[in-house]
């Protein structure tokens, strides 16, 4: 049976790109993170319900939609060694906008958003949990930013050259229908679009 310290390290190695807790905060903050396993299919949040988690993709992916007259439009996807969140309704504890539904088994590490009020109120860890707080918001808001930017200055060959270049892994692990229902195409404009660049590139 897995146990969580098997993945502490993967996350650890994560954390310190954001953070460097010294070891008497580390001891504190991993005392609050869970193991969570979810299978294909299974949500980590669904549109409606407040989100109570931040999880750590330790392996697996995610997709981040929404629904709109009985259309699932796809916002996001999140990958391996990723910090996946409804941020909004996790910080504010109201419904999410958002469903986050796995496409793999995946493994998460998550901590809830009690855990982080304890560990702020904490003198110990009070000073880097906020900053770890406010440079997740960063990161977040800055895909959010970069997403809407893209649908109204690009094409979506454009955005698909764009996720080519600069996260491929993406083209690599999502399925085709949901990778064209985020660029806003069909999947068989997708595969023309994809036809043209391998031709190019020949």
């Amino acid at each position: 049976m897995d146990t969580i310290e098997k993945y502490l390290p993967a996350f650890k190695k994560q954390l310190d790109k954001l953070v460097v807790f010294e070891d008497e905060e580390w001891d504190i903050f991993k005392r609050h993170l869970h193991l969570k396993i979810l299978h294909k299919k299974d949500f980590f949040v669904t549109q409606g319900e407040v989100c109570k988690d931040v999880g750590f993709i330790v392996s697996g992916s995610v997709r981040f939609f929404h629904v709109r007259d009985g259309a699932e439009i796809t916002n996001y996807f999140c990958l391996d060694n990723e910090f996946v969140s409804s941020y909004k309704s996790f910080l504010k504890q109201q419904p999410s906008f958002t469903n986050i539904q796995v496409l793999e088994d995946t493994v998460l590490l998550t901590f809830s958003h009690k855990s982080v009020q304890q560990l702020v109120d904490n003198k110990i860890t009070a000073y880097k949990m906020e900053r770890f707080g406010r440079l997740i918001a960063e990161y977040l808001i800055c895909c959010y930013e970069d997403r809407v930017q893209a649908f109204v200055t690009q094409t979506p060959e454009e955005r698909y050259i764009d996720l080519l270049e600069s996260n491929s892994r993406i083209l690599q692990r999502i399925p085709q229908h949901y990778l064209a229902n985020f660029l806003g195409i069909t999947p068989v404009s997708l595969s023309r679009i994809r036809k043209r660049i391998f031709e190019t590139v020949k």
